[in-house]
């Protein structure tokens, strides 16, 4: 069974699928975290994490399962 995070499809087997489907935590504007670590401007954080791969196999289960399912077309 294949649930979805926004556009991707996730395979029911994934390793992280829990920690993957409960998406970003929520602070209170005047939370003591959020006052030390204030949000980040997407292109600053896309520039630090485009080399870490948090979801270690996740791009191969989205490719076996793609690929198991175009299998399956007649």
């Amino acid at each position: 069974m294949l649930q979805s995070l926004g556009n991707m499809t996730m395979p029911s087997g994934f390793k992280y699928r829990e920690v993957a489907l409960r998406g970003m935590p929520h602070h209170e504007r005047l939370d003591p975290f959020r006052l030390r670590h204030p949000v980040m401007d997407m292109k600053k954080r896309a520039k630090i994490f485009i080399a870490f791969d948090a979801l270690k196999g996740f791009s191969e289960a989205i490719d076996a399962e793609t690929a198991k399912a175009y299998s399956a077309v007649p």
